[in-house]
């Protein structure tokens, strides 16, 4: 696995790519390069190609937020998203970092328990029937 590195402009395309293969749409590409432009998005490329991105950002109460990981369907179980938590936490601009992820998604919840993170509320209402669990880790 190479290292986890900044986005640059020149990435959006093919970040863009990896989440419209993960959920179907182009829905969050104005979100994506706003976020790139911002230099709040962290990538691990291998040969080349995006296999997995990090957004962030602190407007979250003022404290550090990570907004999504995408990992590529083949780069999953392989420590991608772990990698990019911690280097997150390196550069981390505040002491808290908060993220979420859908109560169904029993291994992203894994991943933030095995980083240290810890449950810190739900949000109801946001996908019918699937409550998002909040979570924190001080660093």
């Amino acid at each position: 696995m190479n290292s986890v590195i900044t986005a640059k402009v020149e990435d959006i395309e093919a970040i863009v790519k990896l989440d419209c293969e993960i959920i179907g749409n182009m829905s969050r590409r104005k979100q994506i390069e706003k976020i790139v432009g911002e230099g709040n998005c962290l990538i691990i490329k291998e040969e080349e190609v995006i296999r997995a991105f990090l957004l962030f950002d602190t407007s979250f109460f003022e404290c550090s937020f990570i907004s999504l990981i995408i990992v590529s369907k083949s780069a999953r179980r392989k420590g991608y998203a772990t990698a990019l938590i911690n280097y997150f936490e390196s550069i981390a601009p505040t002491k808290k970092i908060f993220s979420s992820t859908n109560q169904s998604n029993i291994n992203m919840q894994k991943v933030f328990e095995s980083q240290g993170f810890v449950r810190s509320g739900f949000v109801e209402n946001l996908d019918d029937g699937d409550p998002e669990i909040i979570y924190f880790k001080s660093i």
